[in-house]
């Protein structure tokens, strides 16, 4: 009988750790989207599949990060980081994905909520970065500033990529937001 409670003590005991190894190395990886300065203050959050979130690490900054590996379309390492406010747009988006089954699909969900006034808006002038690629050597980063509804002619930034610099896409949408160039240096 003792023998018996031991093993079962000692087999909690490993379940508890290899979760606590768990959590912090998917706190880590989320992390790595976020700029290495603003990493200690963090939060990270964990998506369930009802759209609703789990904190990791309750972070001191509007910074929030979360890894989206597992979501349809994306590669194998993907992480990304956002201000706190765009919590409830991204639960929205990933309910967009799975209802919309396919990227048209979604598209046509979202065009839909941007129509009917149920779009939720992101945080104007808010960060998304994101690291992805097929492992974390060959992550790219991606960075966009959200300003839905910004214009060529309200923000001074083009609608065109050509010039090689920042610039508006889906200008005059809910979903504009300015592309931030990811420059290869030499």
């Amino acid at each position: 009988m003792k023998r018996i409670l031991v093993a079962i003590l000692g087999l909690l005991m490993f379940s508890a750790d290899v979760d606590a190894q768990s959590t912090t190395q998917t706190i880590e990886r989320a992390l790595l989207a976020a700029p290495a300065r603003a990493r200690q203050g963090a939060t990270v959050i964990s998506w369930n599949a009802d759209y609703t979130y789990q904190t990791l690490k309750e972070g001191t900054s509007e910074l929030v990060c979360y890894d989206r590996s597992g979501d349809p379309g994306r590669p194998a390492f993907a992480v990304a980081c956002t201000a706190r406010g765009n919590l409830d747009r991204i639960a929205q988006n990933r309910r967009f994905a799975v209802e919309g089954g396919d990227r048209e699909g979604t598209r046509a969900l979202v065009a839909a909520a941007a129509d009917n006034g149920t779009r939720i808006a992101p945080v104007f002038g808010s960060a998304w970065m994101a690291l992805s690629g097929e492992d974390l050597d060959s992550a790219r980063p991606h960075t966009t500033i959200a300003m839905p509804g910004a214009t060529e002619a309200s923000s001074g930034f083009p609608e065109s990529r050509i010039g090689g610099g920042a610039w508006i896409m889906a200008a005059g949408t809910s979903e504009a937001h300015l592309m931030v160039p990811y420059i290869v240096a030499p």
